[in-house]
């Protein structure tokens, strides 16, 4: 066990790299650091753990092969870290692959893998009445969803069962010029900026003259607030895939075998106060902000999981079973928190304007999951587009709240829908922010052995 409150006291006694500055509320909300650290930490972490190392969320299916679609491919990375292993069909869960995950009979239960899987090959080609009217709410529902992302077509013979167990997030290797545009093209023609601002959003630009960043965060600071908040969700995502990435760093490959560790040196790069000129705490704030966001979507999705038809099917009752027990412990602890982000306030203006400006946020978003498709190394790539995904899910359920107020008790094929891929990135995705907030514990403990 984690042990008492005592273990985190260090996350309230910040250290001289993570300064006094990453302390008391986020902007555009009303929580503080320290509550999300001691949350997060003790309650949610060591569960959504637990949940993603469970068989319906471990796979994953995606497209690696798509195509960049904004500028001609550079190569795929030559390291060997950077390659992503698909998973046999004979290790994926029968239940995940037949798609019918809310359904369970007791034969089913019952059968050897291989009857089911003969079971589930008997196609049979007639239609009730019922199924086809089912099928059609469906269609028309696909159609009305405001997806935030490019979601990958499932049935496409490029899209690969990804175990994502064996497939972790790291840093491999995979840097220079092919990683720089894929975060340039993100912040520089994504994120709102006027053309005014001469300053790069890109953390990774080189920085021009002696610019302290005063003038680009009022700019930032006058913005609405939801294209402020959009700054905020990248700048988020982008610190959290650091924290990853500085977590499990490639360290040695001596006799034959890669040693992977937290790499002190490459976090100070990316968020010493001195070496970013004070923007390390910013990043690490808009981190927080991000995890608020996330934490919110599900707070408001919680309804739709607790629906009884809505089962995590992978063809084991009892595994099942306990894997949505879990999830359902997670909703529980979640809706005891006190202070979440009040989405309410965002797209509230005039009615025309405010539709206008809530598309062009969906765009923008939609526009960076494309970029996801651009990335050299197919194991970033991998993690890139699943933990967009879970942000483009987390916002489409945030813009959803009457669809899931208004969900039918009974019926699956009415109202609000989350596919298994939607929800297995929401998850596995808040799983990240949740593991890059546990991480930095762990980076404060290191920075203080080595002071």
């Amino acid at each position: 066990m984690l042990g008492g409150i005592y273990f985190f006291l260090p996350f309230l006694a910040l250290s001289g790299l993570i300064n006094s500055e990453l302390t008391g509320v986020l902007d555009d909300c009303f929580c503080d650091v320290e509550s999300i650290d001691v949350f997060n930490n003790l309650k949610i972490y060591p569960r959504v753990r637990k949940l993603t190392e469970r068989a319906y969320f471990r796979y994953y299916r995606v497209n690696l092969k798509r195509p960049c679609p904004f500028w001609p491919d550079d190569g795929h990375c030559a390291i060997k870290d950077c390659h992503v292993e698909p998973c046999p069909e004979s290790k994926i869960p029968v239940g995940i692959k037949s798609g019918n995950y809310n359904k369970y009979s007791q034969a089913a239960n019952t059968m050897s893998e291989c009857e089911q899987a003969k079971e589930l090959g008997a196609i049979n080609s007639t239609l009730s009445n019922k199924s086809k009217e089912a099928f059609a709410d469906w269609a028309r529902h696909d159609d009305a969803q405001d997806h935030f992302c490019e979601l990958d077509d499932e049935t496409s013979p490029d899209a690969e069962y990804v175990d994502l167990l064996l497939n972790p997030e790291r840093f491999t290797g995979y840097k220079g010029p092919s990683a720089w545009r894929v975060w340039n093209s993100i912040y520089e023609e994504n994120c709102f900026k006027p053309r005014s601002v001469y300053r790069p959003l890109n953390p990774l630009a080189p920085s021009r003259g002696d610019d302290d960043g005063e003038g680009f965060y009022k700019w930032l600071e006058g913005l609405c607030l939801e294209k402020r908040v959009f700054y905020r969700l990248i700048s988020g995502l982008h610190s959290s895939i650091n924290i990853h990435l500085c977590a499990e760093y490639l360290l040695d490959e001596g006799w034959g075998r890669s040693v992977w560790g937290p790499n002190i040196r490459e976090f100070r790069q990316r968020f010493d106060t001195a070496e970013t000129k004070g923007e390390g705490t910013r990043r690490l704030k808009n981190l927080y902000f991000l995890y608020l966001i996330e934490l919110r979507a599900l707070y408001k999705v919680a309804p739709y999981f607790e629906r009884a038809f809505v089962n995590l099917y992978t063809g084991n009752a009892r595994e099942d079973g306990a894997t949505k027990d879990l999830l359902l412990q997670i909703f529980n602890e979640i809706k005891a928190f006190p202070m979440h982000f009040d989405e309410k306030s965002m797209f509230a203006g005039h009615k025309i304007e405010a539709k206008t400006l809530k598309e062009e946020f969906r765009l923008h978003f939609k526009n960076i999951s494309k970029i996801m498709d651009c990335v050299g190394c197919s194991k970033c790539r991998l993690w890139g587009k699943l933990q967009t995904q879970g942000l483009g899910t987390a916002l489409k359920i945030l813009f959803s709240e009457k669809e899931i107020k208004n969900l039918p008790e009974h019926s699956p094929s009415k109202g609000f829908q989350l596919t298994r891929q939607e929800i297995v990135a929401l998850l596995n995705g808040f799983g990240r922010l949740s593991t890059s907030i546990y991480q930095l514990h762990n980076f404060r403990q290191l920075l203080k052995e080595n002071r």
